[in-house]
């Protein structure tokens, strides 16, 4: 890999020049293909981006993160699902949708998708309840 971490694809080179991919645009693919899968209710996000989308600014690579690695890229999602669903049967839900929207969209290979499970979102009439595990 670059010294700038910018994912540059060797197969992509051709006489107009190359292509090189951040791991922002990764972040971002796998943070939009995991939260259409339904049960994900939200992703796990920081402090700063949980006050950029109050500001109005959506963080669509929040909860996600890239590992750019001599042998291989590996993604890891953190991930609030909605209480009642299989976590198991959402997790691996997850995985292929990212897997399947990266290969589609970019041509990349992936090491591994690693979900994180971090909280249950519990729908009641007077509000939403998120628990979540200590870090």
């Amino acid at each position: 890999m670059s010294e700038n971490h910018i994912l540059e694809l060797d197969d992509q080179k051709s006489e107009l020049g190359k292509v090189e991919i951040s791991p922002e645009v990764i972040e971002v693919i796998a943070g939009i293909a995991a939260s259409e899968v339904e049960g994900v209710a939200t992703m796990r996000g920081n402090f700063a981006s949980g006050v950029a989308e109050k500001l109005g600014r959506k963080n669509h690579g929040k909860g996600v993160k890239v590992e750019l690695a001599e042998d291989g890229i590996t993604v890891d999602v953190s991930v609030i699902i909605t209480y009642g669903v299989s976590v198991p049967v959402v997790a691996k839900l997850i995985q292929s949708n990212i897997q399947q929207a990266l290969q589609t969209m970019t041509a990349i290979e992936l090491q591994a998708v690693n979900v994180h499970v971090v909280g249950v979102q519990f729908e009641t009439a007077e509000s939403t309840e998120i628990i979540e595990e200590e870090m």
